[in-house]
């Protein structure tokens, strides 16, 4: 991931997506998204009015067809999918991971949240079939990038055998271990996108104190992050 830097903010960018102009993110460091001020100097940097969310680990996704007048909560959603410009999707998270999916050839954009629930739901098969629906996305063109997150030598579930699905099992580093980076990318990869469209992160936030908030580093409520992206004219 690229590093920037601007008007006292710090983000993080994919490199992924720097070949698309068209396309404004960031995962912003050290900035309290709890704080609806802190939201909208992130959507301001880019020059944005935006849409964010009351996500509740689930699987349901919010298309936005319109820009609002000012900063817009909507409540039970964990991804909004658009194909409308100058409009910031801000999704907040900490050790949960944020992924954009971006289809260029309809011009349509996914910023959804995935914790281990939304693992377990496929959230990332169900943003797929969002687009196709809505955009007529094809999986072979989408490119997703997914920011940093709980990484498998942090992300212990003692209770997998309750919590998860036997197939994500096999995915355990050592045992009690889950690496939810590759189970995500399998499940993307089953959604019919190919690999080298697919950028993760691999930075751990529960390990990687400087930069990232921790729910399992820090006290509930935690400090969440912002990953913002919108399309532009």
């Amino acid at each position: 991931m690229l590093r920037r830097k601007k008007n006292g903010l710090e983000w993080l960018e994919f490199e992924l997506l720097q070949p698309f102009s068209e396309v404004k993110h960031g995962v912003f460091l050290h900035l309290n998204m709890r704080e609806i001020a802190n939201q909208e100097r992130a959507l301001a940097l880019f020059q944005l009015r935006g849409v964010t969310l009351k996500q509740v680990h689930k699987d349901a996704l919010l298309e936005v067809k319109k820009s609002p007048d000012k900063l817009a909560l909507h409540h039970g959603f964990d991804g909004m999918v658009s194909a409308e410009s100058e409009v910031g999707l801000l999704i907040r998270h900490a050790d949960c991971q944020a992924a954009i999916f971006y289809d260029p050839v309809h011009g349509a954009l996914a910023n959804v949240h995935c914790g281990w629930r939304g693992s377990v739901l496929n959230i990332y098969q169900k943003t797929v079939e969002k687009m196709k629906q809505l955009y007529g996305t094809q999986p072979s063109d989408l490119h997703v990038c997914i920011g940093p997150s709980l990484g498998p030598d942090s992300a212990e579930f003692k209770g997998y055998r309750e919590e998860l699905p036997t197939h994500f099992w096999e995915f355990q580093v050592r045992p009690t271990y889950i690496d939810f980076w590759a189970i995500s990318e399998m499940q993307l990869q089953g959604a019919g996108i190919p690999r080298a469209q697919i950028e993760i992160a691999r930075l751990c936030t529960l390990q990687n104190s400087a930069d990232f908030f921790s729910n399992r580093r820090q006290k509930e409520p935690p400090p969440l992050h912002g990953t913002v992206a919108s399309l532009s004219c």
